[in-house]
């Protein structure tokens, strides 16, 4: 029984950094209005974050607890800068799609190629 709970254990914090990992990169948006230009996220492995042509919202760093992803950051504008903590629920994941719900707005985002596309 002790080896079931153990295996399970392992298995659990394994499949848990693997779903961290396809968060892991650049995720973009057009900016509305602007649909030839986009926005959106770069969330690193060590737990850093960057906007992406953002240049009012800096996000900082990024955390995931099961559906749930945290960006912590500033936001500035105004002449003030004010420290924000967003918690968005995690609607889809995949290889190139992440969709987020915050508050009544859907964000749907894809993940940007190496390549710029």
């Amino acid at each position: 029984m002790k080896k079931l709970t153990l295996t399970l254990a392992a298995i659990l914090f394994f499949l848990g950094g693997c779903s961290d990992d396809k968060l892991i990169g650049t995720w973009v948006q057009p900016i509305p209005g602007m649909e030839d230009k986009l926005q959106g996220i770069t969330l690193n492995k060590d737990g850093s974050a960057q906007s992406v042509n953002m240049h009012t919202l800096l996000y900082t760093g990024w955390q995931r607890e099961g559906n749930i992803l945290t960006l912590t950051g500033q936001s500035i504008g105004n002449g003030r800068t004010i420290t924000i903590k967003e918690e968005f629920e995690i609607q889809q994941l995949d290889d190139h799609n992440l969709k987020l719900h915050f508050g009544n707005t859907v964000l749907n985002y894809t993940r940007q190629t190496s390549t710029g596309e």
